[in-house]
């Protein structure tokens, strides 16, 4: 779950990281009342959206006074940033910066530890730098047994080139990051720009955390944190029901058992498209390896709900799954849906008691299921009926 920037800085502030006052208001009165509960002086108004480049976009903007910061609300409220809209901002005090840099630890998957990012130089152009001087921004591998220490800490910044006089100063602020990362279970926490301001503090003016749902159960805190509004209707229904799926922007809708399985089948759909004038996969859903009956009709229950899908292809190889359970799951499901289930559905079948999911299939002879022996012939017929 990626977090708004001012749920971040909230985190950070639970954790001992420095940060500046911020209040977030969604209409531009708002706005006026929070710039002078902050003091009435400077302020900057930023546009609160998972995504980056607000800057650029212009969703970000300095207010010298509560009425700047009122008319600053007003443009940037309703704003679209990279198909985002913004519904919210947060007023914050103003710094009197003197430096910016960076820094940021993640979950590095390809290594099966964590890494740490770090650059003396930090601010908009971080994405630039890394491609055009990369030897400007840090690597630093971290142990997950060890974590980041002060003498981790002052590894990094030695490694990111900071003077002698800064190490010790920012050393003790990504110590503290790192408690947010360890303790939040989070995968990514990125401060972009950590500043030092005119007085010599070090700030994170900026941050993003993405916390990792798989440990939702240890802090029941992150509910609170979840934005449901956002959240796309779909997905907070298949999440409820406990399934592993992703909305996609395609026409045909996916079901599968395995994640390497889906995978496959995505590109397997997106080339059988080709040929039907570019359709495309309309979700990832992984029913799982042991998936039974009624986790099957709730997957079926979801993507028939999809206003984008066109047909379904179901695509199962037996191994824990029975086919049986599979082919039990369709039939129910569409028994319970009735009238609402009127797309077409594709079921390739095989593996684990292939036969006799079949014969289930065939037995109920439903006049929306097609069984398709093979994945790229059945991927071709969903695509086919998707593009009909």
């Amino acid at each position: 779950m990626d977090l708004y920037e001012y749920q971040a800085r909230d985190v950070f502030e639970k954790h001992g990281v420095p940060v500046l006052p911020g209040i977030v208001a969604t209409t531009p009165a708002e706005a006026k009342a929070a710039a002078e509960q902050l003091g009435g002086g400077t302020v900057v108004v930023k546009a609160q959206v998972k995504t980056g480049g607000r800057g650029k976009a212009g969703g970000v903007k300095l207010a010298h006074s509560p009425s700047e910061a009122e008319a600053a609300a007003q443009a940037i409220l309703g704003m679209d940033i990279k198909g985002h809209t913004v519904h919210r901002v947060m007023i914050a005090a103003g710094a009197k910066i003197a430096q910016e840099f960076y820094f940021s630890v993640l979950l590095d998957r390809a290594e099966r530890r964590y890494l740490a990012m770090c650059s003396y130089e930090g601010g908009m152009e971080i994405e630039e730098l890394a491609v055009e001087r990369p030897e400007a921004l840090a690597k630093v591998a971290i142990d997950p047994l060890e974590g980041i220490d002060k003498a981790k800490a002052l590894e990094i910044v030695a490694e990111a080139s900071f003077p002698e006089a800064l190490r010790n100063k920012v050393a003790d602020v990504i110590v503290r990051l790192w408690h947010v990362y360890k303790n939040e279970d989070a995968t990514l926490v990125e401060v972009n720009p950590l500043v030092l301001t005119e007085d010599g503090e070090v700030i994170a003016l900026d941050g993003k955390v993405t916390l990792d749902e798989n440990a939702e159960f240890r802090h029941e805190d992150h509910a609170a944190l979840e934005d449901k509004a956002a959240a796309d209707p779909l997905e907070a229904k298949a999440k409820h029901m406990n399934l592993n799926y992703v909305k996609l922007d395609g026409s045909v809708g996916i079901i599968g058992n395995g994640a390497g399985l889906v995978m496959s089948t995505l590109d397997v759909v997106a080339y059988a498209g080709e040929q039907f004038g570019g359709v495309k996969p309309a979700n990832f859903l992984d029913i799982g390896g042991g998936a039974s009956a009624e986790v099957m009709a709730n997957g079926l229950d979801v993507i028939l709900h999809d206003p984008q899908v066109k047909s379904v292809f179901v695509n199962v190889f037996g191994g824990i799954t029975s086919c049986v359970a599979v082919a039990d799951g369709i039939v129910g499901a569409l028994e319970t849906l009735g009238d609402e289930a009127s797309k077409p559905l594709v079921v390739r079948l095989d593996g684990n008691a292939v036969e006799e999911g079949r014969a289930i299939l065939a037995r109920a002879n439903h006049p929306l299921v097609t069984i398709v022996e093979t994945m790229d012939g059945a991927a071709a017929k969903a695509a086919e009926l998707a593009a009909s």
